[in-house]
């Protein structure tokens, strides 16, 4: 076989089938740290794309999965069932908003955002109504298969496939200076009666630059739905298990959505799984009509146990209390990011923080710094991956303030270069 190039016969995310040549090969990982060959030691500041909660190569987490493989590896999730899924439902459904009563287990983010948006549809259907259209907010990205394409923003993840793409209309991302507007058009959108359903990554926005919005505008933004009977999708697919601070970010709001995605931290970051629940309004709506959908891995027991050793780890006082010590760290950096006039926008909520560099271009995920600044962080094998000038931690809660110091003290290496240079 002829490779395409030089990372061998692989076609990676996001990528031209030409485009590899930069691949860091990982031979091992453990706590913060991913180990490349020669002994290089790179910090994961992003949590390798937002998933892995208690560092890499967690021991309980990895004794568990030996634990169950040696039980039940997998088994088909149709007329059988076992009890790591079980337990991990029962366990999840008593932490989530109390509305929360039914579990649709999947494969990832995508594919649970999929499944919430096809239970919508089926609630709609069978109350005999013909709600079809959806309702998002600018920038968002819930997903790439075709359903969660269709509610994501439209741009460059998607515009090649929009022909194929249901209708979403969109409101504008509603920051402080737009929230009346915002709920002025979602007002004026919902009221003609067609809405099905309203889906939304609460209160922080990641691949549109994890911008950040009030729990108040989001909680008007529900209420309105609720007084048009519109159904409300969170999708907690990067905002869930502690991103920002507390359990899942809709529990910061007094409104709670009629379905929420789960993923990525679901499992620590171990093994693929997603998840999608509901209230007992849409459950007992659909519930004498088959939901025809199923993925052959559908709650796979290796997964699931992964995800139970997740939940006890995460549980405990030691992981709430890094949680804790990793938003007062983030905290206390801010007034340094604020000391360099050319930082445009600066956004925090519980372990994410990110801000935008202003280099004269306009924001956006194609920025033409983008990998510059990756390769500045790279050199000094701390792993931040900006999305466009726009960069973030959002760290793994085993991090302590040291590692955390050593990739603030590289941020500030570089705004200090840019402060002279303003250039990289």
């Amino acid at each position: 076989m002829k490779n395409v190039d030089n990372a061998g016969p692989i076609w990676y995310p996001y990528s031209a089938v030409t485009s590899g040549s930069n691949y860091i090969k990982v031979d091992s990982a453990k706590g913060v740290y991913l180990h490349a060959p020669e002994g290089r030691k790179i910090l994961d500041a992003v949590s390798s794309w937002w998933v892995n909660l208690h560092g890499h190569s967690n021991e309980y987490i990895a004794q568990k999965i030996y634990e169950q493989a040696l039980k039940l590896e997998h088994v088909i999730f149709s007329g059988f069932t076992h009890d790591p899924a079980i337990r991990l439902a029962l366990r999840l459904l008593d932490i989530l908003p109390s509305n929360q009563k039914k579990m649709f287990y999947s494969d990832n983010g995508s594919t649970a955002v999929e499944v919430a948006i096809k239970m919508s549809l089926q609630y709609w259907h069978c109350k005999g109504e013909a709600k079809k259209k959806a309702v998002a907010i600018k920038g968002a990205f819930h997903g790439d298969t075709f359903g969660a394409m269709s509610v994501s923003g439209r741009g460059i993840f998607n515009q090649e496939f929009s022909e194929w793409m249901f209708e979403t209309v969109y409101i504008d991302f509603p920051s402080e200076e737009k929230e009346m507007d915002c709920l002025e058009q979602f007002e004026s959108i919902v009221k003609q009666g067609d809405v099905a359903c309203f889906i939304y990554e609460p209160l922080l926005q990641g691949a549109a630059g994890m911008r950040t919005y009030s729990p108040y505008v989001l909680d008007q933004l529900l209420k309105i739905a609720g007084d048009y009977e519109v159904i409300c999708i969170a999708d907690e697919v990067m905002t869930g298990f502690g991103r920002t601070g507390r359990y899942f970010a809709s529990l910061n709001l007094k409104t709670y959505p009629d379905i929420m995605c789960l993923s990525k931290g679901i499992t620590g970051g171990t093994m693929a799984l997603g998840a999608t629940t509901c209230s007992l309004k849409i459950a007992d709506t659909i519930k004498d009509n088959v939901f025809y959908h199923g993925h052959s891995f559908t709650a796979n027991p290796l997964a699931c146990a992964a995800a139970n050793a997740s939940l006890d780890i995460f549980l405990s006082d030691e992981c709430q209390s890094s949680i804790a010590r990793i938003t007062q760290a983030h905290e206390e950096f801010i007034p340094l990011l604020r000391s360099f006039p050319f930082i445009s926008r600066i956004s925090h909520v519980g372990t994410v923080i990110s801000f935008a560099i202003d280099f004269g271009e306009e924001e956006g995920y194609l920025h033409p710094k983008r990998n510059q600044l990756y390769d500045f962080f790279l050199e000094k094998n701390i792993l931040l991956r900006p999305l466009g000038n726009v960069l973030y931690i959002i760290p793994p809660y085993v991090i302590t303030n040291e590692q955390l110091g050593e990739v603030y003290r590289a941020i500030k290496d570089l705004l200090e270069y840019l402060s002279t240079e303003r250039n990289i």
